[in-house]
């Protein structure tokens, strides 16, 4: 089973898996992918809404991995129905992709490489250049913007 991102449908995937997406993706899409989605949808294509619990889980996971201030409410409930229904996530958004690995789901891409290792984001103080695991508006130190980096 594959869920889909609004990019399966932006780039005309197919797969002869049953296919699950969430209303939300239709309305992220435009023209002949919004058409592509309805046709999908008119054929077959269940939409899934994921439980609360299991969203949840999605934020916590993108939390501790520092992906959840760039992930929408739409990648979140996508990674929650590939969770909930264990099927494979279709994607080529490397955050989602991370924060999939975190939880053991499966991905497939499609237009872009994928991603080669699981990261934990940290923040860091463009001001004092203290470092921070959690993601805040500002430094709590000295005021300043943080910006995300990779800890490697």
């Amino acid at each position: 089973m594959d869920v889909l991102d609004s990019s399966a449908f932006i780039n005309d995937y197919t797969t002869d898996e049953e296919i699950v997406s969430i209303p939300m993706v239709r309305e992220e899409l435009e023209d002949s992918a919004s058409y592509r989605f309805d046709a999908l949808e008119g054929s077959g294509m269940t939409l899934h809404v994921p439980s609360p619990d299991n969203v949840s889980r999605v934020e916590r996971a993108a939390r501790e991995t520092g992906d959840l201030e760039v992930l929408s409410e739409t990648d979140i409930r996508l990674i929650a129905t590939a969770y909930e229904l264990d099927a494979r996530l279709v994607t080529d958004d490397y955050a989602m992709q991370n924060v999939a690995s975190k939880l053991d789901v499966a991905v497939e891409v499609i237009a872009q490489e994928g991603i080669d290792q699981q990261l934990d984001w940290d923040y860091q103080c463009q001001g004092c250049g203290r470092t921070f695991d959690e993601h805040h508006e500002r430094c709590v130190i000295c005021g300043s913007d943080l910006e995300r980096k990779n800890p490697a």
